[in-house]
């Protein structure tokens, strides 16, 4: 995505459901876009889980991304997501690493 349709796309990140029909999106109600953001905070812990991370959601509006020991960051979107949990885990993180891939394609993930 180019920088200009990030500045006038609104509050919402490209990577959450947006409410408008059509628009990246089936789902155009509340509870469905919630259910979304959650099973992608699932999707990513199912990684995240490798390097010693865990994240959540925080109000619908952010995600908090900690680790085992209780360290934690804001991360505003999930573009932000890999950046932040590199410097929290203090190595690279790469969720298309086909060894990780290999990992949750076992079951080990």
């Amino acid at each position: 995505m180019c920088a200009l349709c990030g500045v006038l796309g609104g509050d919402g990140h490209w990577t959450d459901a947006a409410p408008r029909p059509g628009v990246f999106t089936r789902n155009t109600d509340g509870l469905a876009r919630r259910r979304e953001r959650m099973a992608r905070v699932e999707a990513a812990n199912r990684i995240l889980k490798l390097y010693g991370l865990s994240l959540s959601d925080w109000q619908g509006a952010s995600f908090v991304l900690s680790t085992a020991t209780g360290r934690t960051e804001l991360v505003d979107n999930l573009a932000h997501l890999w950046a932040t949990a590199e410097k929290l885990a203090g190595r690279p993180c790469d969720p298309l690493d086909p060894a990780v891939i290999a990992r949750l394609r076992d079951g080990n993930g």
